[in-house]
């Protein structure tokens, strides 16, 4: 529908469900009505009014639509209504805490303030006139006025929707009373028939939002009651209600039957208001006989089963349900009739259609003169959307919503009940941890939703394969664990059955996966840890389990690995190393070493720049030791940072040389320091402060870089080489690298990694793929380095394949920069022994 202009919106103040927000709607209706708009494409504006006042220019055709407004006969012949509520409410009395109010029989002489021409105003003043209470209303233009009133002590009361009266109240230190009445539905509303297709949309949208979860009216009404700990419950709050009007039900009936000895006309009369009062209160209201025959039953209850009062009255429960929920019904209300019991309890009944709904219902005895029990006398509200909602709410705070499996908040439940159990029936358990073998590589291949689909494959293959007492979570990404439980008393037993059970679930998981047209294979790692391995303890077992899986996955992929002590042992080193390191980091205490790179005359034509580092109380500790450690702290960004920084400086000063000014340094980058934000803003300061010619300073970059986000990877090196950086592709060989990478890539060279050197004059394999990456580079029209070279044999064999760089301890093995700079400025030319 085509919007020729913006929508009219009647906003009256009454947080939490609708109000302006910097002059926006906001609230419960607010919030939905706008993302129906933005969705739509309708434009809004919000016209704010007071309540009366919106009431009539919606009248008066001034506004469009109106939010928050509940459903009554009159109303409902002057407006319009879309047909389902958005929001379920209902009013309660809030005074001082000397106010003394239990039921609606304790109104007399009270001063009630309610907001003018609303239906709590009209349902007082019925109550009030049907049972002869003198109260005094109160009116008011908004609630905020209301509780005022009652503050200044021109009010004992104020009648206000629970939404906003339970807030408001906590806010001035009053209290609510138990009188709850008129559960109310509450639509957005029209009066102009131009505004139907408008209704029916937010009919669609609403109709589709209940039935999803994460939908946003699950998520605004959960954001709108934060603080629901304070607030009543919703079904003990109505139980209080319910009471509530069954006391006057009962209050009601007694009155009738001492009218009755009086006068028989003005019982015929009450009748009729009683049924009147009856039927419009929205609860299922009913009467039935010690043979559980039904005498009563008000609209409510005939709208619900589909029939009139005359179909209904003599038929028992077995006409209209089903045979389970008749026994149900039937062992309840017998508690009543023959104990003399007043029974509370939620029901599920279905009826004989098949149409199942949830209820709180309280039933009473009714007792006669002799104070014997001659029928009961039940309320029931229907509570179907509170189960829905609160089911649905349970479903988002337990469960992953992709793969439906336990989240990491029920994991540690079960766990710490399964360790629990554990410990008293002496039956071991484990926990097992799920790594699939290159996940990210499918999103980034295929997409995210084809992600998705493998992760729902693969929670479907570990749940088949579990029993109803373990527990399979996912934890994130494609991080998933599993709890075994009660596996054996034996301990040895156990570990056994638990390898045969991680055996079996990695074939399962290597079985291809069907993503619509295609199909897609992986791997996956797994790592275990026994529950006699951590004492009772959820923390120590968690611990373990990630320790055995970085130990699985460093395995390879499809390898099982337990937790043992050595890998505590790797862990605690692991600890002293990254402390140790994070501070010789802040007082730069590391030290760069240089390792020459030589053509095939022996001359210097570049440096590689490496870090060494000694730490007074642990000692020399090797790159391959803390360089890892670095990556996966974090302490590469401002480890390599200081790197750059030195290497640029050295640069700046060798160009005062003439024997030097001509020698670039590579320095190694690692990903995460690549993929840093301020890498290239880093660089091209330090470029800058240096003052290099182009191409001086060369940036190492790994094969394992160029998998991950090829798209961040050649912006960047594209960006980096306008300032003059030349790339060179470290390790050539031993990754994953598509040629299709290579062809993108700004790359200046490939550097031959040492593993094919040192066994290609005795490895016919290694021999190939040299002379494979030699070719490569030629036709790409890229320089070769090849490094690790240690004798002259190596040397003289890549020389004859056409290689004519070198590196490796043939010419000079790693020492400090100041060593290489004083015996190149004697000699560029390297002597080999």
């Amino acid at each position: 529908m085509a919007q020729q202009s913006p929508l009219r919106v009647g906003v009256y103040e009454n947080p939490p469900k609708i109000l302006l927000k910097n002059n926006q709607l906001s609230g419960i209706f607010g919030e939905l009505f706008m993302e129906i708009a933005e969705q739509e494409g309708w434009e809004v504006e919000a016209v704010p009014c007071e309540w009366n006042e919106c009431l009539q220019l919606l009248q008066q055709g001034e506004i469009d639509l109106m939010p928050d407004v509940a459903i009554n006969q009159q109303r409902d012949e002057r407006f319009i209504f879309h047909e389902t509520p958005i929001l379920h409410s209902w009013s309660q009395l809030y005074g001082k805490s000397n106010l003394k109010i239990s039921t609606l029989l304790d109104l007399d002489n009270i001063r009630i303030a309610v907001l003018e021409d609303s239906i709590q105003q009209k349902y007082l003043r019925d109550i009030a006139n049907n049972f002869g209470l003198t109260v005094t209303l109160v009116p008011v233009t908004s609630f905020e006025e209301g509780f005022q009133a009652v503050v200044n002590d021109t009010a004992d009361a104020v009648a206000a929707n629970h939404l906003y009266g339970d807030q408001r109240a906590r806010q001035l230190n009053l209290e609510a009373t138990p009188v709850m009445f008129q559960p109310a539905r509450l639509f957005v509303v029209a009066t102009n028939s131009a505004m139907q297709p408008m209704l029916n949309t937010i009919d669609t949208y609403i109709n589709a939002w209940k039935q999803d979860p994460n939908s946003p009216l699950f998520k605004t009404l959960k954001r709108w009651r934060a603080m629901e700990e304070e607030s009543p419950f919703f079904p003990l709050a109505l139980v209080v209600g319910l009471v509530s009007t069954l006391l006057l039900v009962l209050g009601v009936l007694l009155w009738l039957r001492r009218r009755v000895k009086q006068r028989t006309l003005e019982l015929v009369h009450s009748e009729l208001k009683l049924n009147t009062i009856l039927d419009s209160v929205e609860a299922y209201i009913f009467i039935k006989d010690k043979d559980l025959k039904y005498q009563y039953a008000n609209k409510m209850v005939c709208d619900y089963l589909g029939t009139n009062t005359a179909d209904i009255i003599g038929q028992s429960d077995t006409a209209f349900f089903d045979k389970e929920t008749c026994t149900r019904l039937y062992q309840n209300d017998m508690r009543v009739i023959e104990k003399g019991l007043r029974v509370s309890d939620e029901e599920d009944n279905v009826t004989t259609d098949g149409s199942v709904r949830h209820f709180l219902s309280v039933k009473i005895p009714l007792r006669d003169a002799n104070d014997n029990v001659y029928a009961l006398c039940g309320i029931s509200t229907d509570i179907t959307e509170h189960i829905t909602i609160k089911e649905s709410l349970n479903q988002l705070e337990y469960y992953d919503s992709i793969t439906g499996l336990a989240n990491r908040k029920l994991l540690l439940k079960n766990l710490e009940h399964a360790l629990a159990s554990a410990n008293r029936t002496k039956y071991d358990g484990a926990l097992l941890t799920i790594d699939l073998t290159h996940f990210t590589i499918i999103n980034e291949t295929l997409g995210h939703s084809a992600g998705d689909k493998v992760l729902q494959q693969v929670a479907q293959r570990i749940r088949a394969r579990i029993e109803d007492t373990d527990t399979a979570a996912r934890l994130g990404s494609d991080d998933f664990v599993v709890i075994l439980e009660d596996i054996s008393q034996d301990t040895d037993q156990a570990v056994l059955d638990v390898r045969n059970w991680a055996h079996e679930l990695l074939d399962c998981l290597a079985e291809p996966y069907e993503l619509d047209d295609i199909t897609h294979t992986t791997s996956a790692s797994i790592g275990v840890t026994m529950f006699s391995d951590s004492q009772d303890d959820v923390a120590g077992l968690l611990k373990n389990a990630d320790l055995a899986i970085s130990e699985a996955k460093a395995q390879g992929s499809g390898s099982i690995r337990f937790f043992n002590p050595a890998m505590q042992e790797a862990i605690n080193r692991r600890m002293l190393i990254e402390s140790a390191l994070r501070r010789a980091v802040k007082h730069q205490e590391l030290e760069l070493y240089l390792q020459p790179q030589v053509n095939e005359c022996q001359e210097v034509v570049a440096g590689e720049l490496l870090l060494r580092w000694t730490d007074p109380d642990l000692g020399s500790i090797s790159p391959a030791e803390f360089i890892p450690i670095a990556e996966a702290s974090g302490l590469i960004i401002p480890l390599g940072a200081w790197v750059i920084e030195q290497a640029c400086r050295t640069l700046r000063d060798w160009q005062t040389f003439d024997a030097l000014k001509h020698i670039p340094l590579a320095v190694n980058i690692s990903p995460r320091q690549f993929r840093h934000g301020g890498f290239v803003t880093q660089v091209e300061h330090c470029l800058r402060e240096a003052k290099l010619p182009a191409g001086m300073l060369e940036l190492e970059i790994t094969e394992g870089m160029l998998i991950d986000n090829v798209d961040v990877t050649v912006k960047r090196m594209y960006k980096l080489g306008d300032l003059g950086v030349r790339f060179s592709l470290d390790d050539f060989g031993t990754g994953y690298a598509s040629l299709a990478y290579l062809k993108q890539l700004p790359l200046y060279q490939l550097k031959i990694d040492q593993s094919f050197v040192r066994d290609m004059l005795t490895d016919v394999n290694d021999d190939v793929i040299t002379q494979t990456i030699l070719g490569l580079g030629k036709n790409l029209n890229l320089s070769v380095i090849a490094e690790g070279v240690e004798t002259v044999k190596q040397r003289d064999h890549l020389h004859a394949m056409g290689c004519t760089k070198f590196q490796g301890f043939l010419f000079g093995r790693p020492a400090p920069i100041s060593k290489w700079q004083a015996r190149l400025l004697e000699s560029a030319v390297l002597t080999v022994d």
